[in-house]
């Protein structure tokens, strides 16, 4: 007998996506990572966070009636939610490009990621902005766009076919040892911030002293400084051989210098919440560079190349 319902199984399918396409998805996902990351410490340095006083609606509707407050962190629902459909659609086209495994887990990986950010998003609201909590919430951010810039490097390396550059094995470690250095960078920056002016709101409890927690911030600092140099001279004398990631360190090197150059000017203008804000985009793209030179020195032998 014919198998009536196999027209209709064809028809459920979801269409087959080109691996260029899912390179795009793969850099959308990125893209809007780093946007929601910015946005929810615009949310936060604006003291908005519960401009919404529930989650998901807000007040009485879904969409804000009123106030710059509710607005900043509405939008910042919505980047949320756009985030969310960027990830999961990268999701899918792994999936129906028919990625190696290692890439598909990778895409995968970036939805559920996002999923707890938004659950740890509400929980944040129910506890009313602990300082511990929003934290906690930043830093799921900086794993997602770590995820996020892993899934780039290794969706590239797999389509181009190139494999890491003949460096030391002790340059590889040390750029993978930069990782855990530059996330104590950016955690001793989110407890500059909880001590602050801009903790969260006038209502909001700050962690610690201003004092101590940039006296630790700043030796971190000292040792991320000390460190990534000793990489980036170590990459300029094989630049010919590792022409990508001499660029790419070169880069976050112009990144670091203005974010110190940031952090001093608004140290001394009593921490203005714009420029705390550029602060802390600039730390995110230095997380990303350093996020970016251990995965393209990271020596793993690509998969065979779609045709």
């Amino acid at each position: 007998m014919e198998d009536v319902a196999a027209p209709r199984r064809a028809r459920l399918r979801l269409p087959a996506v080109s691996a260029e396409a899912f390179r795009w998805a793969a850099y959308a996902a990125l893209v809007a990572l780093f946007l929601v990351t910015v946005s929810g410490a615009t949310v936060r340095l604006t003291g908005s966070g519960l401009g919404c006083d529930n989650w998901p609606r807000c007040g009485d509707t879904f969409l804000p009636e009123q106030g710059s407050h509710a607005y900043v962190e509405f939008g910042n629902r919505v980047i949320g939610f756009l985030v969310g459909l960027t990830t999961l659609g990268a999701a899918l086209a792994a999936w129906r490009a028919r990625v190696p495994r290692g890439l598909f887990l990778l895409a995968l990986g970036l939805p559920l990621l996002v999923l707890g950010q938004g659950i740890l998003g509400g929980i944040t609201v129910i506890f009313e902005l602990h300082p511990l909590i929003v934290m906690g919430h930043f830093l799921l951010s900086l794993a997602a766009v770590a995820l996020a810039l892993v899934l780039v490097v290794r969706t590239e390396r797999w389509l181009r076919g190139g494999t890491a550059p003949p460096v030391p094995r002790w340059l590889r470690a040390l750029a993978l040892g930069l990782v855990p250095v530059a996330l104590a960078l950016v955690v001793s920056g989110a407890f500059v911030t909880a001590a602050g002016p801009h903790s969260g709101g006038a209502d909001i409890e700050r962690l610690g002293s201003l004092e101590d927690a940039v006296y630790v911030h700043v030796r971190v600092t000292a040792v991320f400084g000390v460190g990534f140099i000793a990489l980036l001279g170590a990459l300029f004398r094989r630049r010919a051989l590792a022409r990508t990631e001499s660029v790419v360190a070169g880069l976050t090197l112009v990144v670091l210098v203005l974010q110190m150059v940031v952090g001093e000017v608004q140290w001394r203008n009593q921490l203005p919440w714009w420029l705390v804000l550029l602060h802390v985009a600039l730390a995110t793209l230095v997380w990303s560079g350093i996020v970016t030179l251990a995965a393209l020195l990271r020596g793993t032998r690509p998969a065979q190349a779609p045709a």
